[in-house]
């Protein structure tokens, strides 16, 4: 007669033979079969070591070698960085919706309200929301318009700063990021705020930060090291001043007098105010959303503009020649003009090509904001798993030599030559991303860019300080998510007469 055990024998056997099935399709569907190019990785921190201190340019000389689509390993984070205009058309636009989400990242969250922004909220209803309220009415072709005294009033009071100056050194990285934040803080908040330099500082903190990369986010056994490399002492730092900000600027809306009932002056905040009124009891609009949306609107339309110009005027003074013909252009176009209005832009293609191709060299966010696959996939002909991190080299792309002719020359003339623009329908020029999850501020930074560009050049003629050739000035970029000049770009700004 047969014992227990043998009766156990067969449920054992299956349920082995179960796991070990579920264990292997598992496998397969983590470990694709035909995966993107790998480079070498190290034990615990994979590619990590090869990023180095600029990780757009070290992972286009990994892309050289390896291919326009990647499969890295940070640390036990798989990434796959797409480094072609075809990566990122399947990518961004023929595979957008599985790319559209966003990775858990636990300084932007902390920073940002639990991810309540646009630019780091996971792909869902409550996004779909966030992003429908910015674009129809916070930056819509109205909006933005009805902010046009604005622009005028700030480019020109930086104009004047700087003819004071004259002819002393003038800090231009200062003045043109004290530009953006102002016109931002006239926008999003509806004044300028007297801690000024004090919000400043907090910002710059708020940005690093941002772009902050620290071992523990890929390698999870080293969270205990948060402790003691003070990041999260920053984070609460910084989280809890700009909390604070936004509090009073949010309670000083609600007790003050509305400034224009239509809606023609009304600045973000009350915007966002307005639309939680109206939905009480269903609205996703509560205070932590305004306040990480008007934190997005800082990062997004202050950050990136302001770097946008600054690396535009330190390629006008490098190339002499291309200068000249924009101050041609405009000087023409202002006609007899103390000062250039926006009117005067579509004057002006020059001026719009030397602006492109300031982005097309300098992409102010080089790597995009990292994006997550819902589900397995191909891309250029590899299986992609579900759950990789996904980088798109934007900056890479724009240097492209099989897209470009010369590509590390700064020469706007080819913009006159070409429709291709920077606003997600071209993937050779993505400087602002395209898809789902392109930026929706993309008219407010350049409106700012343009104007304040057209000002400078027609007002001023520029050389370094203590004659120093133009062709030496230093192009050095600093780390970080938005890539600054190294060093702040210091002129001798000379009134033009």
């Amino acid at each position: 007669m047969p014992s227990t055990a043998h009766f156990l024998i067969v449920p054992l056997c299956t349920a082995l033979f179960l796991l070990f099935l579920h264990k292997w399709r598992r496998r397969r569907r983590l470990a694709p079969t035909r995966p993107p190019p790998s480079p070498p990785r190290l034990p615990v921190v994979g590619n990590l070591h090869q990023l180095g201190s600029l990780p757009h340019r070290s992972l286009q000389q990994l892309s050289r070698r390896h291919g326009p689509l990647m499969l890295l390993h940070f640390g036990s984070v798989p990434v796959a960085v797409a480094s072609s205009a075809s990566a990122a058309r399947e990518i961004m636009k023929d595979q957008d919706l599985i790319f559209s989400n966003r990775p858990a990242l636990s300084i932007p969250g902390r920073l940002l309200y639990g991810n309540r922004d646009v630019a780091f909220a996971p792909y869902g209803e409550y996004w779909r929301q966030m992003r429908s309220v910015c674009v129809l009415h916070l930056l819509s072709g109205k909006r933005i318009q009805s902010y046009r005294r604005v622009r005028e009033e700030e480019t020109s009071l930086m104009v004047a700063r700087i003819a004071q100056l004259s002819p002393s050194t003038v800090d231009l990285t200062e003045m043109l990021a004290s530009l953006a934040c102002d016109v931002v803080c006239r926008a999003a908040l509806g004044r300028k705020y007297g801690a000024a330099s004090k919000f400043k500082a907090a910002f710059e903190e708020f940005v690093r930060l941002l772009g902050a990369a620290p071992l523990w986010e890929y390698i999870p056994w080293l969270r205990w090291t948060r402790r003691f490399d003070g990041v999260d002492a920053m984070v609460v730092r910084v989280a809890g001043a700009f909390n604070e900000f936004l509090e009073s600027v949010i309670r000083e809306h609600r007790v003050g007098e509305r400034r224009e009932r239509d809606g023609g002056g009304l600045d973000f905040v009350d915007i966002l105010l307005d639309l939680q009124r109206e939905n009480q009891g269903g609205s996703p609009v509560d205070d932590d959303t305004i306040k990480a949306i008007i934190m997005d609107m800082f990062a997004a339309g202050s950050d990136t503009t302001y770097t946008a110009l600054e690396w535009a005027m330190t390629e006008l003074i490098r190339n002499p020649s291309t200068m000249k013909a924009l101050q041609h252009e405009v000087r023409e176009a202002g006609g007899s003009k103390v000062d250039i209005d926006e009117q005067d832009l579509d004057k002006m293609p020059y001026l719009k090509a030397v602006l492109k191709e300031a982005l097309r060299l300098h992409a102010p966010v080089p790597l995009l904001v990292p994006r997550e696959l819902t589900r397995d996939t191909k891309v250029l002909g590899y299986d992609v798993a579900c759950g990789t991190r996904v980088m798109i080299n934007a900056w890479a792309i724009g240097r492209d030599p099989s897209l470009w002719e010369d590509p590390e020359e700064f020469r706007p003339e080819r913009f006159l030559e070409t429709s291709v623009d920077f606003r997600g329908l071209h993937f050779e020029f993505i400087p602002f991303g395209a898809g789902r999850r392109g930026c929706p501020g993309v008219a407010f930074a350049v409106a700012v860019d343009e104007l304040a560009l057209a000002k400078l050049v027609h007002r001023f003629d520029f050389g370094l300080p203590d004659g120093a050739k133009m062709e030496e000035l230093d192009v050095s970029e600093s780390s970080g998510l938005t890539i600054h000049r190294k060093f702040p770009l210091l002129v001798v700004a000379t009134p033009h007469h």
